[in-house]
């Protein structure tokens, strides 16, 4: 299973760790982790690195 931890792209700080799946609708990033937890995002994905577990969000 590969999670990965979604930073900002400002500041490079962590929004969500051990995220396991990324939706989108609009201008909102839906993120949930392993156990299920969500968080919603208003921003725009910026990258994916797979092989790094890195997401990085253009968010305020």
């Amino acid at each position: 299973m590969c999670l990965a931890t979604v930073y900002k792209q400002k500041d490079n700080s962590v929004i969500f760790k051990n995220v396991s799946r990324i939706d989108v609708d609009g201008d909102k990033v839906i993120l949930r982790d392993i156990m299920g937890d969500e968080m919603v995002v208003e921003g725009k994905l910026l990258s994916v690195d797979l092989a790094n577990s890195v997401v990085k969000l253009i968010c305020e």
